[in-house]
């Protein structure tokens, strides 16, 4: 069954990812010579979360793309704000419970460098005193996240026009 299972999560996965290419934001030509390097999508060793946790969280994660937003929601029947979806993605696939605000969350774990970046690792958006926003990184350079009132649970690029403008922090819990 285990087995069955890993197998439908990653042809879930894969067909999703092609689905949410052709919808994802077009990414403007390098002004360099070189590309830059691809999105890391494995968990290096010594990591705090196993493989398996990590693989756990992004499929939950992307499982809840399309549930409502709603400040102050922390389950898919209530909606989720930002900080609510990180902390009912943890707790279910972890069993631990992050901080609850987007401030608290900015101090969690460990910083890490954007060129670490691994699946499971957190996502925030404003740095210093004042972070305002924060996501799951699921791979290849994108997050889940609970952007804003009126919207739903959805995955973006951390490389598209509006995320690579809001001066992204990277934390591993």
């Amino acid at each position: 069954m285990r087995s069955f299972h890993r197998s439908f999560c990653a042809v879930w996965l894969a067909s999703a990812a092609v689905l949410l290419v052709g919808c994802g934001t077009v990414r403007p030509p390098s002004t360099g010579s070189a590309e830059p390097a691809p999105w890391p999508t494995q968990r290096s060793a010594g990591t705090t979360l196993s493989d398996e946790q990590a693989h756990g969280i992004a499929i939950h994660a992307l499982g809840l793309v399309g549930t409502p937003y709603r400040y102050g929601g922390n389950t898919p029947e209530s909606g989720f704000d930002c900080s609510g979806l990180i902390g009912y993605v943890y707790r279910n696939q972890v069993g631990t419970a992050p901080p609850r605000t987007v401030a608290q969350l900015s101090g969690w774990g460990q910083v890490i460098d954007g060129s670490e970046l691994r699946t499971g690792d957190l996502v925030v958006f404003g740095r210093g005193r004042n972070p305002s926003h924060a996501g799951i990184y699921v791979g290849e350079g994108r997050f889940v996240h609970a952007p804003s009132t009126g919207g739903t649970v959805r995955m973006d690029h951390l490389e598209s026009k509006y995320w690579a403008r809001q001066n992204a922090a990277f934390r591993r819990p």
